[in-house]
């Protein structure tokens, strides 16, 4: 009898170090994405910082087409309209129009710059070209951001679904997390005419 009860608070004892442990990973886990969304947050800040001082630029040339430079900031406008907040990474509608409104901030910020190209004054500006190259260097950080972020997702992920941490993950609210995913139409080039 006695033996039993030992091995009974042994089971419990174990279980108990087991579930704090895959508590502890869990949460580890998931501050990793948060770490990772918050350098997302900190680029896709940089290129909304840099947006105005871009259209500003273009304003300059006096018959650069006004609807060019009227789609950035509007796009930049719906892009910063949405609020950023801790639930966005745990509510994939939410984060799927988050991600939607920065690929049209993307978007029309790429035909700003394939438009300038007809634009001779606009291209020997050094201002506008000074902005173009720090948005392209910014483009290229928020690319590496969201990829890193995916892989901190990736994880968070592989653990919140494996067995027997599943059980965990699921009695203590843990839930996937959404992938930044491609833009639909990213795999054809875009169509330029000059």
């Amino acid at each position: 009898m006695r033996g039993a009860l030992i091995a009974v608070v042994v089971a419990v004892v174990l279980v108990g170090l087991w579930a704090a442990s895959a508590n502890n990973s869990l949460v580890k886990l998931d501050q990793g994405v948060k770490q990772s969304w918050s350098q997302v947050e900190n680029v896709y800040q940089r290129r909304m910082d840099l947006i105005p001082n871009l259209v500003e630029t273009v304003k300059g040339v006096s018959n650069f087409e006004k609807e060019t430079y009227a789609a950035v900031a509007d796009a930049r406008a719906k892009a910063s309209s949405i609020q950023i907040t801790p639930e966005l990474l745990n509510d994939p509608q939410k984060f799927q129009q988050f991600e939607q409104a920065q690929n049209q901030l993307s978007g029309s910020l790429g035909r700003l710059l394939v438009v300038s190209e007809r634009y001779p004054e606009l291209k020997a500006n050094q201002s506008f070209e000074n902005l173009q190259a720090e948005l392209a260097g910014t483009e290229n950080r928020i690319a590496v951001e969201r990829r890193r972020f995916n892989e901190s997702v990736g994880e968070y992920n592989v653990a919140v679904n494996s067995f027997p941490t599943r059980i965990m993950a699921g009695m203590l609210g843990f839930r996937e997390k959404p992938y930044f995913t491609a833009t639909q139409g990213a795999d054809r080039p875009p169509a330029v005419k000059f």
